[in-house]
């Protein structure tokens, strides 16, 4: 079986030089020239590919009549903005782009718009906030089923699960049922095992409807 790409016909190639297989007849075993066995041999990896620079289309010439257009909506009331037909509109009506179709603007426009903004300073931000936790002040509680495999069949159980917050430290706890009972005896069993109760909250995620959702105690 040829290899099924140009990493794995490098590797192929360089292990049959290592056990003596000359250049012809690699170019003849992987149907290769001189150069691809040449360039194996040289290197691991495969030069990428040259990047063909962007096709030219009809749409170029008034791609900076677009920008001047989507540039002016940022300080523009929201109602007197550019829609994507009105654009068209002017192109054809101001600059004669009877040769642009409705289409090659709407994909400009979608892909410019954004790019205008973050441009101006004006566009989302990638941000996080991090989590702090303090030591034993929260917990978070997941109460839901689980499949296992008991005495060779495939049973439904529901898991208790119990985590602290700032040491990750979890409790976890098998139940046949989830009633609130079940609910309840998880509590008793995670804190008596955790040593102790959180001074600040527990956070609830259970997927059963008969305990809260994503509720915060």
């Amino acid at each position: 079986m040829p290899p099924k790409s140009k990493v794995d016909l490098y590797a192929a190639i360089r292990r049959d030089v290592r056990a003596g297989m000359s250049n012809r007849a690699l170019q003849r075993k992987y149907g290769v020239g001189f150069r691809t066995v040449k360039a194996a041999v040289e290197s691991v990896w495969p030069e990428p590919r040259k990047q063909l620079p962007p096709r030219k289309t009809r749409l170029d010439v008034f791609k900076p009549v677009i920008d001047q257009m989507l540039r002016a909506d940022l300080d523009a009331p929201r109602k007197q903005r550019h829609t994507v037909k009105r654009i068209f509109d002017r192109l054809l009506d101001e600059h004669g782009a009877v040769e642009v179709t409705y289409p090659m603007v709407r994909a400009y426009v979608a892909d410019r718009r954004p790019q205008i903004r973050i441009e101006a300073g004006r566009g989302p931000l990638n941000a996080f906030i991090p989590q702090t936790h303090l030591p034993g002040a929260e917990a978070e509680v997941d109460f839901g089923d689980v499949t296992i495999r008991l005495a060779g069949e495939q049973v439904k159980v529901f898991l208790f699960a119990m985590r602290l917050s700032y040491s990750g430290k979890a409790v976890h706890r098998i139940f046949a049922s989830c009633g609130q009972e079940a609910f309840f005896e998880g509590h008793v069993h995670a804190l008596s095992v955790l040593g102790g109760v959180p001074r600040g909250k527990v956070r609830y995620d259970c997927e059963d409807d008969r305990v809260p959702l994503r509720a915060v105690a």
